[in-house]
């Protein structure tokens, strides 16, 4: 994505400034530039994947193999698979094909990343971010043998410390990222510390740090501004055409051509350049990048206008004090990496939020297109259900009538789908209308898709000849036991619901919230883990075991109706066995919580507020898809409140409501849901609500308010991707303080004092921030509009009317009690059980439990399908096969708390692989791999950096694989390929299928 204009100036105003040579690079010698071809290719943003194929995509990768092919000193760097795929697939003759093969052989070609995209790093959630890293490596590993090994993260709006970790357990040896604050990366550069060794886990110190290089100031771009030409600078293709490439091939704003008059003009320009960013590093060589977003198009004009340049550099190089050559990245990092210097080292501090300049913070994406947040993450919950199925039916019914072929591309779809949509301007909502409709578009058809494969799965298709009854089947996507409720919605006031058994379980119905004829039917479920049910519901005149509930309504009362000093006299309690939620009759808002295990009282109200945005830059910043600009605090969005409470005995439900201007419609809605303690368990701790907003008014961003009597400092805690937090100190600017101290929060935040911690958990991301003491606020919504002619031109002004019905679960409680409960909670809350229609019983034998110990979550358990053997020498020899492999299953185990987390659940935990798997089947082989599978771990040898900072790691062991059946998960896990053997073979010995996992063994699953 390239810079807005009004951000040029300010880009070239720093150049100015920064130029000029310095006494500390004297005498280091000559420069030398490595010249990195490659184009900035969205997957997405502002035209959709087949429009940009169709203009620029499709020729990018056709022409760029032919030039590299035609001259042998020229190179290329590809990064985002999914363009690549489908040139490949749909596009490619048999001789381009052929030429891509010799220029991989050749490392004049290479892939870099190699995920399906340049995954957003803010709000994607850490499953997903792997999904597509492995799905971009197994196809690139699958069709040539490649591994990717350097990562080229220059786009995303921030860097997270998670995605170094990741890169590093997938094998990389260099990472390289670009969006960073402004003012830290002028600080950056002045010291020359844009280089650094990066250990982004706390849990795993130097055992998975990896080299970092941060792009200077002109990022990803080749300089475009020519002293001699007031056209583009190096960019002799133009600027692509959509919807077609023009039939002349004449594209606007084509560089002058090089020739004899403008040679050294050309030369002096670039060679300055490479000076002036040489300036900025420790090291004599310098990474020149050559291209931008939607380039490469014609690659034989680029080439034949850059191949002289170099040349005459080169010949001058004794003038010029510098040497150039065409370059791959891995070319760049092997130099820095030979070149000997110690680097500083960065722990595990994230890069967020970012900052382009003083008034332009990038933290309104986190809560951009609310809806396609929430619908990427119920996808992403339902491929982990479908894939753990999937693999219980091969195992377990080989020769089922489900064609696994069938349901397997169906899950690929959603792969597909689910990947795409991890790019850096997707599921960030910074997208065009059309362009978030395409990807709407494929998650839902995905989606339909892996749900169609559970219920065949699961059940035959045989009806069942009882017509007075609706069947559900209930599965457990969680490698854990778990008791819950589930709502269905039935068009019947009573119901009785029966188990497979047989045996009538607890239920509670009542009046939906939001439909007259429709009623919510709470059903507690036991499942197992891994494990599906079958549930028979009745409409029956008589209860049986299920409670008819009441709606109670209450008064609405005014926002400013009587005195401040004499509310909180009228509380009306709402309990369970954790929690007495306290309602003030007077606001029919919260009051209070107390939590009834320590008997300590929190102050605690919730309602909603909004900021109101300038849609005029001739009046100030604007806030449009990506930037939050805020001139204030927010402000109370409502006039009234409405309120209802239904007294259950499975749960009790508040309804408020929360009126404008229209007194019959209101503009807002919480659902709060107080579970009551089951039987067998008591997930009485979670106080769940759902929200209704929208759709808003235009230039409206409106959040949710939870103040409280923690003495918090405005501090918060949010997540990194879900994977591990970042303690967030409230900072004061010059300019813009509101916006710049908003962060992500993906899974997890939360605020604390001495002895209580507030804990909010979410199912989709969101923005938040304390903005004033004992506050956390979250942006719930955002429809935004302005003039700014950048975002009108692209159609990215965020004209949202959609209503989005998010859902947070809070817990409240002691800072240890909430350590402890947070991580399997916010699990519980992403993985609920999956509901699916049945119209007969599920078929197949009874699964078996696979239940892993309480610090422990089933990550993956997948059949990728991957067609490559395990030995990478025997694969290399069979490429050309393409049949899918079914026999090998990707198990990801995670350990889910940091060291020092927790007293007990942070400590390693040693499983008996073979008895807790044996719920899926009987194992006959493990192999440990690396993060996306494309490693055996034992060949894996990554670069060791020269740092100033010894091992921080203590106790770390190496993974070893012994006799002995048990796994032992250090902190933060591993990645197994498992075999299973077929239902006719022997039990292999015990010692096939034994493996030792020790701390360093890709420290996080």
């Amino acid at each position: 994505m390239l810079f807005p204009p009004p951000l040029l100036p300010l880009l070239f105003a720093l150049v100015s400034a920064a130029g000029g040579s310095s006494a500390r690079d004297a005498g280091r010698g000559r420069t030398e530039a490595f010249v990195l071809p490659h184009s900035h290719m969205d997957v997405g943003w502002v035209y959709t994947v087949q429009e940009s194929m169709r203009a620029y995509a499709a020729n990018v990768y056709s022409s760029v193999t032919e030039e590299l092919t035609r001259e042998k000193r020229r190179k290329f760097v590809a990064v985002e698979q999914e363009f690549f795929r489908l040139w490949w697939d749909s596009v490619a003759a048999d001789e381009h094909k052929k030429q891509v093969r010799q220029l991989l052989q050749e490392g004049r070609l290479e892939f870099i990343i190699g995920g399906q995209v340049m995954h957003d790093e803010a709000v994607t959630n850490l499953d997903d971010d792997i999904l597509q890293l492995t799905e971009g490596h197994g196809f690139l590993y699958e069709t040539f043998g490649v591994r990717p090994q350097f990562s080229w993260h220059v786009d995303p709006f921030g860097a997270s410390a998670t995605t170094p970790v990741l890169f590093a357990l997938a094998g990389f040896n260099g990472h390289l990222i670009s969006r960073i604050d402004y003012n830290l990366k002028d600080d950056m550069q002045r010291n020359q510390k844009l280089q650094f060794v990066w250990r982004g886990s706390r849990s795993l110190g130097d055992q998975q740090e990896i080299f970092t290089h941060t792009m200077d100031q002109f990022s990803y771009c080749t300089p475009s501004h020519l002293p001699f030409s007031n056209r583009s600078g190096f960019y002799w293709n133009g600027v692509a055409l959509f919807p077609d490439p023009p039939k002349d091939g004449v594209y606007p704003n084509m560089s002058l051509p090089v020739d004899e008059d403008n040679l050294h003009s050309y030369a002096q320009t670039m060679v300055e350049n490479i000076q002036q960013r040489a300036q900025w590093f420790q090291s004599n060589h310098v990474l020149w990048p050559w291209g931008c977003d939607k380039q490469f198009f014609n690659s034989s004009v680029q080439f034949q206008n850059m191949d002289p340049l170099l040349d005459y550099i080169n010949l001058h190089s004794e003038q010029f004090g510098v040497t150039v050559h065409y370059s791959t990245l891995s070319e760049y990092f092997q130099a820095i990496h030979q070149s000997g210097h110690t680097w500083e080292v960065r722990g595990s501090q994230d890069f967020l939020p970012y900052s382009a300049e003083p008034l332009q913070a990038w933290t309104g994406f986190y809560a951009s297109r609310n809806v396609l947040k929430g619908v990427a993450r119920h996808a992403s919950s339902l491929l982990h259900a479908a894939e753990s199925l999937f693999t219980w039916y091969l195992v377990n019914i080989p020769g089922g009538a489900v064609p696994k072929e069938w349901a397997l591309q169906k899950l690929r779809d959603l792969r597909w789908a689910l990947s795409e949509v991890q790019h850096h301007d997707a599921i960030t909502g910074t997208e065009s209308p059309k362009v978030a409709h395409m990807y709407l578009q494929h998650l839902t058809q995905g989606m339909m898709g892996a749900q169609e494969v559970m219920v065949k799965l699961l059940i035959p298709a045989q009806p069942f000849d009882s017509f007075d009854a609706t069947h559900i089947v209930v599965y457990n996507p969680l490698a854990w036991n778990v008791t819950t409720y589930i709502n269905v919605t039935v068009p019947f006031p009573m119901a009785t619901v029966y188990d497979d058994e047989g045996h009538p379980v607890s239920a509670q119905i009542q009046q939906s919230a939001e439909s007259d004829s429709a009623y919510d039917l709470f059903i507690v479920v036991n499942l197992k883990g891994l494990q599906h049910r079958r549930y028979v519901i009745r409409a029956m005149a008589s209860s049986g075991r299920t409670h008819a509930a009441t709606v109670v309504t209450f008064e609405r009362r005014s926002r400013t109706q009587g005195e401040p000093r004499k509310r909180g006299r009228r509380l009306l309690p709402v309990l369970n066995e954790c929690y007495a939620l306290k309602v003030d009759q007077d606001t029919n808002l919260l009051h209070s919580i107390v939590d009834r295990t320590r008997k300590r009282s929190v102050k605690l109200t919730q309602d909603f507020g909004e900021y109101r945005a300038n849609g005029d830059v001739r009046r100030g910043p604007v806030s449009d898809n990506y930037v939050f600009s805020a001139n204030g605090s927010s402000e109370a969005a409502y006039e009234a409140v409405g309120m209802e409470i239904v007294p259950g005995k499975v749960l009790t439900e508040i309804r408020q409501y929360f009126y404008r201007y229209c007194p019959r419609h209101y503009a807002y809605a919480v659902y709060t849901r107080l579970p009551e303690g089951f039987e067998g368990a008591a997930p009485c701790h979670r106080i769940e609500q759902s929200y209704r907003v929208g759709p808003l008014a235009v230039n409206r961003e409106v959040v949710l308010r939870t103040s409280t009597d923690l003495s918090n400092n405005r501090t918060i805690f949010t997540d990194n991707n879900g994977y591990q937090m970042q303690r967030r100190l409230h900072r004061t600017f010059p300019n813009n303080t509101v916006a710049r101290n908003y962060y992500p929060m993906v899974r997890t935040a939360y605020i604390e004092d001495d002895s209580t911690r507030l804990v909010v958990l979410a199912e989709r991301a969101h923005g938040v921030s304390s903005q004033h003491e004992g506050q956390l606020e979250v942006m719930l919504h955002r429809r935004l509009w302005n003039n700014q002619e950048w975002n009108l031109g692209y159609n990215l002004t965020l004209n949202d009317s959609s209503v989005v019905r998010p859902v947070l679960w809070m817990l409240l409680g002691s800072r240890a009690a909430m350590a402890s409960l947070g991580p399997r909670e916010v699990l519980a809350l992403q993985h609920r059980p999956v509901v699916l229609p049945a119209e007969s019983a599920p078929q197949g034998r009874a699964q078996r439990a696979v239940v892993l110990p309480p610090n422990l979550h089933l990550l993956s358990l997948s059949v990728p399908g991957w067609a490559y053997s395990s030995n990478h020498t025997q694969h290399l020899q069979d490429l050309q096969k393409t049949e899918p492999e079914f026999g090998r299953i990707l198990l990801r185990i995670m350990h889910l708390f940091e060291v020092g987390e927790d007293p007990v659940l942070s400590k390693p935990t040693t499983i008996n692989l073979k008895e807790v798997l044996d719920g899926l089947g009987q194992l006959s082989s493990v192999e440990e791999r690396s993060l996306t599978g494309i490693w055996d771990i034992s060949d894996l040898h990554r670069w060791n950096w020269n740092s100033t900072e010894e091992s921080n790691t203590g106790n770390v062991l190496h993974s070893q694989v012994q006799v002995g059946l048990h796994i032992w998960a250090y902190f933060r896990g591993t990645i197994l390929l498992l075999h299973y053997q077929k239902k006719q073979e022997k039990t292999p010995p015990e010692s096939v299928c034994s493996i030792d996992l020790f701390q360093e063994f890709l420290g996080f699953f």
